[in-house]
């Protein structure tokens, strides 16, 4: 099985900057598509982030491009999200989601992914 474990969240001020964490087990990190998605209170689970096996392909939702930057380090399991300006919009609870895939691309689609980790909290204040 895989196994996910988010880390990084927490109470940023409007303007400030977060590194949210996800830490993979279980399964070759590499053959893995990993993404990010987040859910306010009563809102769907929404796209933030992805990034393929290599990290050739990337991609983002609109309101957090520009600002955000996901990437990972094959060799430490990890997938990393920085956000950069923080707004009280982005306030959600972030989950990390993998799927294994055999092509370099990203998915934005929730149900692609089959492993989720338990979430971080993000809470910004303005």
């Amino acid at each position: 099985q895989v196994q996910l474990v988010e880390s990084g969240g927490g109470f940023v001020q409007a303007g400030g900057s977060l590194r949210l964490s996800c830490a993979a087990s279980g399964r070759t990190f590499s053959e893995y598509t990993m993404a990010w998605f987040r859910q306010a209170p009563g809102k769907e689970r929404r796209f933030v982030a992805g990034i393929s096996q290599t990290g050739a392909a990337t991609e983002y939702v609109d309101s957090v491009k520009g600002r955000s930057t996901i990437s990972r380090d094959n060799a430490k399991n990890t997938v990393y999200l920085q956000m950069n300006s923080l707004t009280p919009e982005d306030t959600a609870v972030y989950y990390c989601a993998v799927v294994r895939t055999y092509i370099d691309t990203v998915s934005t689609n929730r149900y692609a992914y089959h492993y989720w980790g338990q979430g971080t909290q993000v809470t910004v204040s303005s």
